[in-house]
């Protein structure tokens, strides 16, 4: 199960609470919904002591592969352009003058290639966890709580009345396929769930971010990823 953290300013907790059932299967299915939607649009914001990224596109929950566009907020431009990544490998293209949007089909050339850094990078923890956030079969809902999963609020998110349930402990989901890199314990996420367990939202603790990143889901229209020029998914 992937492990998800502080409620953002809007929203009014009052738990923490254990999870009913209903609750506790929305969270087991949210990751299987993704999956089962193919891919969803996100705009994912990374804090940095530099100045922050923000990168807007789709994840092809699927094909395992995201594509979307950088800009920097309170920096220089000089970390805008393209990105596309996959579970090990990040491929970027510079661009002088950054589109709001990602052009649906990649440029066919320009394009740097680097290992995706398990540690020490905000940007690529945050890639892997948004990627993360989609698995082909739905967690045990039985096993959530048991392992730290609670309720701690209710929120509305973009018209959508959700519930915020923080994800299992990262010690209870060390070693699960579904495990994504987080820091501290249970608590260190927290999903933005509707009521039939769509996710809306995802906020998390990363080591090497001074604050939490933030996964917002369908922000603009979801375009289908078209992996650049020597990109292959990760299976």
């Amino acid at each position: 199960m992937a492990t998800f953290l502080a409620v953002d300013s809007g929203s009014a907790p009052s738990g923490p609470k254990t999870l009913t059932s209903d609750q506790a299967n929305r969270l087991a299915v949210t990751r299987f919904l993704n999956y089962q939607a193919g891919g969803r649009a996100v705009t994912i914001d990374v804090p940095n002591t530099a100045g922050g990224l923000t990168i807007t596109g789709s994840i092809d929950y699927r094909g395992k592969v995201g594509y979307g566009v950088v800009h920097g907020t309170g920096r220089d431009t000089s970390s805008d352009g393209l990105i596309q990544w996959t579970a090990t490998t990040v491929f970027v293209h510079p661009m002088a003058n950054t589109p709001a949007k990602a052009p649906a089909r990649p440029p066919g050339s320009g394009w740097y290639r680097r290992p995706l850094q398990n540690s020490g990078s905000s940007l690529d923890s945050s890639l892997a966890i948004a990627l993360k956030l989609g698995s082909d079969r739905p967690d045990n809902a039985e096993l959530l709580p048991q392992n730290g999963a609670a309720w701690v609020g209710q929120d509305r998110l973009d018209g959508h009345q959700v519930d915020i349930m923080t994800g299992p402990s990262a010690r209870a989901t060390s070693g699960s396929a579904g495990a994504v890199p987080t820091s501290g314990s249970a608590g260190a996420v927290r999903y933005w769930l509707g009521s039939d367990g769509t996710m809306y939202r995802v906020r998390v603790g990363v080591a090497s971010a001074p604050q939490p990143v933030v996964i917002d889901f369908d922000t603009q229209k979801y375009v289908p990823v078209r992996p650049v020029p020597g990109a292959t998914a990760a299976r």
